[in-house]
């Protein structure tokens, strides 16, 4: 092929340049085409950003807390552009990052907007003017996602807002309507809450985070309406956004039809992302889709030979983590070395607000109804040693296991850090081990992974210190 190159990847988010790596790593001759910024929504308007501006956040709420830890703070200044700043340098430094590990690869980096024109063709509009036809023997799909919006509602990035807009917005707003209660309107909640505004968040479903665990869905809940003063509005279904010079007015409708209308500053639409599928020259070559979801084998291989899709394009898990995880995976299939199908049962789910949100594979119910003898283990924060001296005693570990095998079906926290307690028990599924075999391996005392050796332990009905 002309220029030489193994593998043409669309798309330098998590998904494309994890691939990019890997498939230099196994001395494929590599291009990447990205059209705006290396580490794409990732790492420049999503994950990264908002993970700096939870952490603000969590400092200003323990200035709050002041006298439960023994000292007292007057005249604070809260500076919210200073938080969006220090965010934007910590995404900064990461692209940096990525476009240091291109170099380091020797994966060729085309600034660009790429389209197939057949199997082995990507046609690049440069963003310096100009075209480039780019030939490979493979080609990777992983050009991502956006937010969705609600039909007839367009965001204007001023007065109605999406992640993207919401993420550089350098002035706190004084009152704000979230409209998706899922992990990206939980997360600005808690932030915007943090710096004093007054959120509301509008959730059609019956439960804030509502994929998640019911149980786990009420202690969020309570966390929100407590100690954040947030309003939550569940069961309530947005019918209408007008906008103003001086704000927003969102009209909802409960189940029960009966209508109200919220005023705010802004408003924010968070409610999923639908994927980038559209003039990437999908249908000129004859790639399946299905609802704009690019389709897949578990290979990553889409209907025509030489063409694989990864991440948020396919409509797998809208995750970062899936999209690296996919990425690894295709181009493994095209080196024609060993690798493993992704168990999308066992990818872990992270919602990052206080407290953390973490889970992977069924709920008790989601378990029971697939014909499953159930065990239930759960251990809350309460009693936990290392929970208390930090002071975030809220939430529960707890692991839904088969009675009879023992395997483990799926885990799902709420409290402390627990986003960083889950990939214990998510390798203990990837390898098959049993809630025995975490109850019996010693965890260091005091520490919050104490509570998934307890819920090990309460699966069996053993747990020690409740």
């Amino acid at each position: 092929m002309s220029e030489g190159y193994d593998v043409t990847i669309i798309g330098a988010g998590p998904g494309g340049y994890v691939a990019a790596i890997r498939a230099a790593q196994l001395g494929l001759d590599v291009a990447i085409i990205e059209e705006e910024h290396l580490g794409g929504v990732c790492l420049n308007w999503g994950c990264i950003p908002t993970k700096a501006l939870l952490r603000n956040a969590e400092v200003v709420s323990l200035l709050d807390r002041g006298r439960e830890f023994g000292f007292s703070v007057s005249d604070v200044a809260l500076d919210f552009s200073a938080a969006v700043d220090r965010s934007r340098k910590v995404s900064q430094r990461l692209v940096k990052g990525v476009g240091l590990l291109m170099r380091k690869n020797e994966v060729d980096v085309i600034e660009g907007r790429g389209k197939l024109t057949s199997a082995n063709t990507v046609e690049v509009e440069l963003n310096e003017g100009g075209t480039r036809t780019v030939e490979s023997d493979h080609v990777i799909i992983a050009t991502g996602g956006h937010a969705r919006t609600i039909p007839g509602i367009e965001p204007d990035g001023e007065r109605v807002l999406t992640y993207r807009s919401a993420i550089v917005l350098r002035d706190l707003p004084e009152s704000v309507v979230i409209v998706g209660a899922g992990p990206i309107g939980m997360e600005f909640a808690q932030v915007w809450s943090s710096y004093g505004t007054e959120v509301t968040v509008v959730e059609m479903l019956p439960h804030a985070v509502p994929l998640e665990d019911e149980e786990v869905s009420k202690v969020v809940e309570r966390a929100f309406r407590r100690r954040r003063r947030v309003t939550l509005k569940t069961s309530t279904r947005v019918q209408d956004i007008d906008v103003s010079d001086d704000g927003v007015r969102v009209t909802v409708a409960t189940e029960d039809g009966e209508e109200e209308v919220l005023e705010a500053e802004r408003a924010l639409i968070a409610i999923g992302v639908q994927p980038n599928s559209k003039k990437i020259g999908l249908e000129e070559v004859g790639v399946e889709t299905e609802r704009g979801n690019v389709l897949v084998d578990e290979h990553m291989r889409t209907n025509v030979d030489g063409v694989y899709a990864i991440g948020d394009v396919t409509g797998k898990m809208a995750l970062a983590h899936v999209a690296s995880a996919q990425g690894i995976i295709a181009v493994e299939t095209i080196a024609g070395v060993e690798t493993r199908p992704l168990d999308y049962d066992a990818v872990p789910r992270c919602t990052y607000c206080q407290p953390q949100v973490a889970s992977f594979g069924l709920s008790e119910a989601e378990a029971a109804e697939a014909g499953h003898e159930v065990k239930v283990g759960t251990f809350p924060f309460r009693p936990n040693g290392k929970a208390l001296a930090l002071g975030e005693r809220e939430g529960f570990v707890k692991i839904v296991a088969e009675a009879t095998t023992g395997e483990i079906l799926g885990a799902h926290m709420v409290g402390p850090e627990v986003t960083e307690l889950l990939p214990e028990l998510v390798s203990a599924r990837t390898w098959e081990l049993t809630p025995e075999e975490i109850a019996r391996t010693v965890h260091a005392h005091p520490t919050l992974s104490e509570a998934l050796m307890e819920a090990a332990h309460g699966v069996f009905g053993e747990p020690i210190h409740i």
